[in-house]
Order: structure tokens, then sequence, then C-alpha cells
């Protein structure tokens, strides 16, 4: 009897367990589909698509030219006589009684950089300085982009060298980036570090920036300059990059980031573009400044943002008047400043002054001397002046903010490859980093930098350089 209820029982005990066992590892492998699925989800990823931004409309069956062609920057003796002879011509207005910079270029001033201009500097020279590193031409999607490739001089024995893209903004150019790139390619002539990290640099021009052709049909912006950049590397010859860059540098870099992340090995930024909405951001900036760690603030965050009013509201509509203008009707000014190299110099290098440092505000000569030559400030300007590139660089914030005027639809993709930030202490606004993880997800490195503003390649090209190579340090031992 007891033989036959034993196995009965067993066979019951059994079913038993399958009852729950069954159900319970069903539920737990479809929770894990979810979640993974739900992970999926969240993982946005910007649609690469295909555009066309040359003349006419685009040749169906005409294959691109894909070669990567040697340029130079050229000069005539009738481009240096067509310039002397409009800077010899030019008007000036009187500035108000100890106005310094707080109605913009100070004209008493800015006679004296235009005679420096006129009789001291060196176009010749510095171009024989903007040719020091090898530049090209490449044609994609329609239109001529152009780029300097600087390679290291020498890599120790088992070293790997890091491609890195750094792209620039506006009022600036490629050559912002010339300071820091031998500190990049040759780090350890310079003190930063034993080697152990080297770089292989590229800095193209942004379509409609200098000698980068510009578009020639509407809709450019930062999403189509970040898939260019993308087929600019491929055509390189690189599977895997990192990319850095600050203002509009920043936004592309961003946006090639969420486009290709399996690119991307790391993004590195000096400015986070971000909107201060919503309700927790509201109580954040409330509470912030009285108990700051209980906000996600730190002490520097609040040094730098507070009082929240004057920094993030009453300055930033002080400096950001221009782009009011260019996102709105970019030709009309930008018409009078390519034809007139004063007033051309006058609109970007005010720029320069408080967007280094805004207490510059109150200094009769804007402080522009204080951080830069005026060599290295005119060459800035002369690249925007030979290639009558003014009205197609002010028409980008246009092509962009007409698409996003809060320039917040980055948030909504995220960027989940490893992010660095270097925090300057004159940017134009402070993003702490509990704001910034917002867009970037997997923050490796933040960076209280301390000093420098906006243009940080330019002002300070040693503390940015250590900040990234730090930064690719650390995700090489991820």
């Amino acid at each position: 009897m007891w033989q036959e209820v034993l196995p009965n029982a067993w066979s019951f005990q059994y079913s038993q367990k399958n009852a729950v066992l069954v159900p319970a590892a069903a539920l737990g492998v479809g929770g894990m589909v979810v979640c993974w699925l739900m992970s999926r989800r969240k993982v946005k990823r910007l649609e690469v698509g295909d555009g066309w931004w040359g003349s006419g409309e685009r040749a169906l069956r005409e294959k691109e030219d894909e070669r990567i062609r040697p340029f130079r920057i050229e000069i005539s003796d009738k481009e240096i006589e067509d310039l002397h002879r409009r800077l010899d011509q030019a008007r000036y207005a009187p500035p108000l009684e100890g106005a310094a910079f707080h109605y913009g270029f100070n004209s008493d001033y800015l006679q004296k950089v235009v005679a420096y201009w006129r009789n001291q500097f060196d176009w010749r020279k510095q171009v024989e300085i903007l040719n020091k590193y090898p530049h090209f031409h490449t044609t994609i999607e329609g239109i001529d982009i152009h780029f300097i490739h600087v390679k290291p001089p020498y890599v120790p024995h088992g070293r790997a060298v890091q491609p890195i893209l750094m792209v620039h903004g506006w009022p600036g150019s490629f050559y912002e980036f010339y300071k820091i790139i031998p500190l990049l390619t040759e780090p350890a002539r310079y003190g930063l570090g034993d080697g152990d990290v080297v770089f292989e640099v590229i800095c193209p021009s942004i379509p409609g920036y200098g000698f980068s052709e510009a578009p020639h049909q509407k809709g450019f912006d930062t999403r189509a300059t970040a898939r260019i950049f993308h087929k600019l590397m491929k055509r390189l010859g690189f599977k895997e990059y990192y990319v850095q860059g600050g203002d509009w540098g920043s936004s592309i870099t961003t946006n090639m980031a969420q486009m290709l992340p399996e690119s991307v090995k790391g993004v590195h930024v000096n400015l986070v573009f971000i909107t201060i909405r919503g309700f927790k951001k509201l109580i954040q900036v409330m509470l912030g400044a009285y108990v700051p760690w209980l906000v996600g603030f730190t002490r520097e965050d609040v040094r730098r943002m507070y009082p929240f009013m004057q920094k993030n509201v009453y300055d930033i509509l002080r400096e950001s008047g221009y782009l009011h203008i260019q996102a709105t009707k970019p030709d009309t000014a930008g018409c009078g400043l390519n034809d007139s190299p004063v007033g051309l110099a006058a609109y970007i290098l005010e720029k320069f002054s408080t967007w280094t440092d805004k207490s510059f505000l109150h200094r009769d000569d804007g402080g522009l001397e204080r951080k830069y030559s005026l060599d290295e400030l005119l060459t800035n300007v002369m690249i925007y002046w030979v290639t009558s590139s003014i009205v197609s660089s002010m028409r980008y914030y246009k092509e962009n903010l007409s698409r996003d005027p809060s320039l917040s639809d980055n948030t909504r993709f995220g960027v989940y490859v490893p992010a660095g930030i270097a925090a300057f202490p004159e940017e134009i606004t402070h993003v702490p980093r509990c704001w910034a993880k917002t867009i970037f997800k997997n923050i490796v490195s933040y960076s209280y930098m301390p000093r420098g503003g906006h243009f940080a390649a330019f002002e300070e090209p040693k503390l940015l350089a250590q900040d990234i190579i730090h930064f690719v340090r650390r995700v090489e031992q991820l």
C-alpha cells in the first residue's frame, strides 16, 4: 500500500512545486524582459538622417567626391589693399562719458584697435601661423568642409593615440584651438602627464564659418552639422573617437553622442545648454542659496549662481541682444558687418570682452588685452573678413532657434556615453552637476575650473587640456 501511496504523494508534491515555481520563474523572466524593454525605450537616439546643402537639386546618380584635398590659406596684395582702404575710411561715433563697455564696444578704444590693425598687424605673418598645421577640404552633403588634422610627432611605444574632434562656436573659429593643440598632441613635453594619453586632433570649421562652405539651403542646424562631422571622421578612417566643444561646439558634439553613441567614446564640453524650468528646478532655485546640500547643489554652485536673478536673468539679457537679431533676421545686420571691417571687429571683439570676464564691462578697453593679444583677436576677425562668412555664421542661430527656441531638445534624448564637463567660473551661465545630469546620464568628470570664461581653449588652453586628459584617462580606465 505505502509503495503505491509514496509515488503518488511525491507526484503531488512535485506538481505543487511546479504550480509555484513555474509562474514565479515566468514572472521573473517576464519582469526582466519588461525592464529590458523599458530601458531600451529610454535610450532614444537622435535620428541620423541625411541631407543636401549644395546649390540646386542633388543629382540622384552622381557619387559624391570623397577625396581629402590638402588646402592652404592664401593671401593677395589686393585683399590687403582693400582692407586698408576700408579701415582708412571708417567713421566713429564718440562714446558717452564714462560709458566704458556698458553700451557695447567703446569707440575710443576701437580707434586704437583699428590703428594697430592698419599700421602694425601683419596678416601675412598670421597666415604663416595659420598654415603651420595641415589644412584640408572634403566635400560632404554637397558643400566643402574645412578642417585641420594634427597628429602627434612622437608616440611612446605601446601607447594608443586617441582621436579627438574639437568644435568651435560663434564668434570663434578653428583658430581658437591653436594653443591647445600642442598640449594634446605632445602632453609630456608640456608637463601634462607622462604621455599615457596622447591625442590626434581634428578641428573642423562649422559649415558657413571660415573656410567651410556655407550651406545653400535652409534648415542647416546642429544636427546636420553633427551628421556631417560623423561622416568626416568616418572618411578619415576613425571608428571611435572623442568629441569636445564649447558654445555651438557643445551642442554639436552633444548631438554627435546622441546620434551615434557607438562611435563616440566620450564627450567633453565646457558649456551645457539647459533650460531652467519645471517645479523641481524652481524649488532648487528657491532653497539652493540656504540649504544647497538639500537640493543637490554645492557651495561652489551657490557662489557661481547667486544672486540668482542678477546672474541668470539680468546678466543673460544684457549679453544676449545679438542672439535675438541673429535668430530672427540675421541677414539685415550681417550685410553691414560684411561690408565694414571696423563694424565687424567691434561686433565680434565685444564678445571677447564680457564673455571672457563679466567685470570687463567696466573697463574702457574692455579688458581685451588682459587675456589675449591684438594679433590673436584680429586673426580671428580676419578669418571672418577674408571668407565673408559673418552672414552665414549668424544664420546658424536662426536655423537652430527656429526649430528649438529654448535649445532644450537635447534633454529629450539624453547622452549615455561617458561625459566630462569643465565648468569655467566666468562662463555666461553656470550649470550645476545635478542639472547637467538631466542630459548627461554618465558624467565621469565634472570640474570646477579655477579661472576662465567662454573661450576656454583660446584663453586657458593648459587648464582645458588638463581637464580633457583627466577625463579621457578616466574613461580609458573604465
